[in-house]
């Protein structure tokens, strides 16, 4: 990696949150006296590493990007982990002309693009900011030193799944890191989670009151080893399905239930993605919670653009949403949609009526004035609205902020091990789930108020993902797991505008891995380009 991108290594967390340390100054490596000994602020450096993810930088949304070159959309976790997995696909397509998006749109990426860059970037600062934590702060917390690790090892698991054989460093280094090859990552990750595990926090449903909030505790290690064995077959070429329900199970089986209560005419799943969601019980299906804060953390790059980018003042209808900002881009593909309207009859209603002709509370379409069909991909009215996200407290109390939302974004859920579980299930059983796998898609269809049935295919667990975890950064991944993004058998299923086509078209298998930045292979000589860029 490129260490001169990382502005600043080890500066003081920006992060204030219950359960979790605030930071009070930037922490120094060399003394300006040479005869002083400085010690490094452990608690601070332990909320770098989390708050790489939420936050863009030190001073707030309009402050410094942590990574120099870049500002902080551009170079934002979430906002990049979004537009990489779901613009990609078949459920996402922004109307923005900024540099990258038409490339994410359309599938045509190369090795320049400024927003996988960011994204590469912000996943190796992170790396950085735990590095240095593991060297400086060795043996004074054991239970934040194993967290650190487990955060290593996430930053890791998302440059292996978007960029496959990566830099590879685990201290910081003056020198040229090597490249990792994507099969040796994965057991080194692999590794990283079975060693950590049992040292973090143990598991348990928290709200942004309760101490730890904000933490990864056993079932994060769980859940990502899920996740890793899940796609264990593209990223090693073995599959290991057997460990994926294993692990999946472990998460189900535990204390992060999946939010099923209802509140003042809001559905249980919209919970999950409202404002007040760290408080109003949802939290208790939240695995890892990115926070936010509409006064003590603001960021454009977390959950105001999962807001703002998908609404458009038109859609204020049920209650304001929680924010001035109004972008108006990230809108559906017709293929989302037809996930819960396969007969293409959705309706042009708003998102409470939507949800209520599609007979199941997950439908969160604004229809009015809205064309199904993405006919012209620049116009955000082309296409159905989403919103999923949104700022509006389903209990007591009200926003902080009028701009900046106090919606966390859940990371990890146990929604997530559910539909793991349920497709290793059937891929055990000969691609049809057993009585458990169907009960565990049946879990999530009833918080849903839909129909439920006794069997499902893999084709039926895929749909079922796109309809639970849509514009949550999963898509992408799920496609080429299925062997419907790139490559020999991507034609088999084809979405509006895939590769560039009005009714979509194929492209080759090399696009299943993003490049490397071209500035990172030209400045470090042990890096070679994936095939194809």
């Amino acid at each position: 990696m490129n260490l001169r991108y990382i502005k600043h290594i080890i500066p003081a967390a920006a992060l204030v949150v219950a359960g979790m340390s605030s930071c009070t100054g930037d922490l120094d490596v060399t003394p300006i006296d040479p005869n002083k000994t400085m010690v490094p602020d452990e608690v601070a450096l332990y909320t770098k590493c989390y708050s790489n993810m939420a936050l863009q930088g030190q001073g707030g949304a309009n402050g410094d990007c942590d990574i120099d070159g870049l500002d902080g959309g551009t170079a934002g976790f979430v906002r990049q982990l979004f537009n990489s997995n779901e613009l990609t696909s078949d459920e996402a397509i922004c109307a923005w002309g900024d540099e990258g998006i038409p490339e994410f749109n359309f599938n045509t990426w190369g090795a320049s693009h400024p927003m996988l860059q960011g994204f590469y970037y912000r996943l190796y600062t992170g790396i950085s900011y735990c590095n240095h934590y593991l060297e400086v702060c060795a043996g004074v917390d054991a239970t934040r030193e194993a967290e650190v690790r487990f955060l290593r090892a996430l930053y890791y698991y998302h440059l292996m799944d978007a960029f496959g054989n990566v830099p590879f460093a685990t201290r910081l280094m003056s020198e040229s890191p090597q490249q990792i090859e994507r099969a040796d990552l994965f057991k080194w990750i692999e590794s990283e989670l079975l060693d950590v595990k049992d040292q973090l926090l143990a598991p348990a449903a928290r709200k942004d009151t309760d101490n730890g909030y904000g933490r990864a505790d056993q079932d994060a290690a769980n859940l990502l080893l899920a996740r890793l064995y899940l796609n264990a077959e593209v990223y090693t070429g073995s599959a290991n399905w057997a460990a994926a329900k294993e692990y999946a199970e472990k998460v189900i089986n535990g204390p992060h239930k999946l939010w099923t209560q209802g509140m003042n005419g809001w559905s249980a799943y919209q919970m999950l993605f409202m404002g007040d969601n760290g408080s109003n019980g949802a939290s208790q299906e939240a695995i890892l919670p990115l926070i936010q804060d509409g006064v003590k953390t603001t960021a454009w790059c977390t959950s105001l653009f999962l807001i703002a980018s998908t609404w458009k003042a038109d859609m204020d209808t049920e209650g304001n949403y929680g924010t001035s900002e109004i972008w108006a881009g990230n809108r559906a593909r017709i293929q989302l949609v037809q996930k819960f309207f396969p007969n293409n009859d959705a309706p042009q209603a708003t998102i409470r009526d939507m949800a209520a002709a599609a007979g199941d509370d997950r439908a969160l379409f604004f229809g009015i004035e809205r064309e199904l069909k993405v006919n012209t991909p620049t116009e955000f009215t082309s296409g159905y609205s989403v919103g999923k996200y949104r700022n509006t407290y389903a209990g007591s109390g009200s926003t902080h902020n009028s701009q900046f939302p106090d919606a966390d974004f859940f990371l990890m859920r146990a929604a997530e091990a559910y539909l793991i579980a349920a497709e290793a299930d059937a891929r055990l059983n000969g691609g049809t789930t057993t009585a458990t796998g169907a009960g565990y898609i049946n879990a999530l269809r009833q918080r849903a108020h839909t129909s439920t049935l006794s069997t499902y295919s893999l084709g039926q667990i895929l749909d079922e993902r796109s309809r639970e975890l849509y514009f949550e950064g999963f898509r992408r991944t799920d496609l080429i797991r299925f062997g419907y993004f790139g490559g020999d058998n991507s034609g088999q299923y084809l979405w509006e505008w895939k590769a560039g086509a009005e009714y979509g078209a194929s492209f080759p298998a090399y696009r299943n891995i993003f490049a490397l930045p071209s500035e990172d292979v030209n400045a470090n000589p042990n890096l070679k380009q994936n095939p194809g860029y």
